[in-house]
């Protein structure tokens, strides 16, 4: 019992160890619409590792992380659709080519 609970405090200090290194890559990328995406996409799964132990631990039902899916592939498909339009407007993802004033 002691040796499971070692290893349960260890799991959660390494989901908030990932979910900080993925917040300071997601800060530093800020010139590529396309690896800010990809970044927010891994803090999102984070999350949702975070969430299904959080469910587990708990006991609570599972349902609530199928929505939270479901957000999270409308959040994706959104991103990528801004990228695509940027793309095609502009010619490529960087950010810093674009202004505001030219929307």
């Amino acid at each position: 019992m002691f040796l499971q609970n070692f290893f349960l405090n260890y799991y959660v200090y390494f989901l908030i160890l990932i979910f900080f290194m993925g917040l300071l890559v997601f800060c530093s990328m800020r010139k590529h619409l396309l690896l800010t995406l990809l970044m927010l996409e891994y803090l999102v799964l984070v999350i949702f590792l975070s969430l299904s132990y959080f469910l587990m631990v708990f006991g609570y039902e599972g349902y609530f992380s199928l929505v939270y899916l479901t957000f999270a592939v409308c959040e994706g498909a959104l991103g990528l659709g801004i990228l695509v339009t940027l793309v095609r407007s502009h010619g490529n993802d960087n950010l810093s080519s674009i202004s505001v004033m030219s929307w």
